[in-house]
């Protein structure tokens, strides 16, 4: 008397969905990425070994164009260190402990850098120099 198995189980695997999975989580990602910062200026910060995680509540930029200098606040470009300070009071006002983060190319000036730096000291406010990690 033969005794017959009903069921066979497939041993079989098929792999064709996770790969398309894999693919479009690589899409996404890749996608993500390139989003992440579309208007960043390209800056070569000073290299510096200590770093502050302070949260900054905005941002001042220096960059070298020829012979003179381009002021961004926050990635809004400004006229000249007197549109910085105006700009910097319009966005901070009257914050108390309001920090400013400076981020500046190699190429820029002690002097450029100073004038920054004093528009916040006579503000009151908390000013950071952006680095590079070594």
């Amino acid at each position: 008397m033969a005794i017959k198995h009903g069921s066979k189980v497939d041993k079989s695997f098929s792999a064709s969905s996770m790969t398309d999975l894999m693919f479009l989580l690589l899409l996404f990602l890749l996608i993500a990425t390139t989003l992440i910062n579309p208007n960043a200026l390209k800056l070569m910060l000073p290299k510096s070994s200590n770093q502050l995680k302070d949260k900054a509540m905005t941002t001042v930029s220096i960059q070298q164009e020829g012979t003179h200098y381009n002021y961004y606040v926050e990635l809004e470009r400004v006229q000249g260190i007197d549109g910085v300070e105006q700009a910097l009071r319009e966005r901070l006002g009257d914050k108390e402990d309001a920090t400013v983060s400076l981020h500046c190319d190699k190429t820029v000036a002690v002097d450029e850098v100073v004038k920054v730096m004093n528009i916040a000291k006579d503000n009151g406010y908390k000013l950071i120099l952006a680095t590079s990690a070594q």
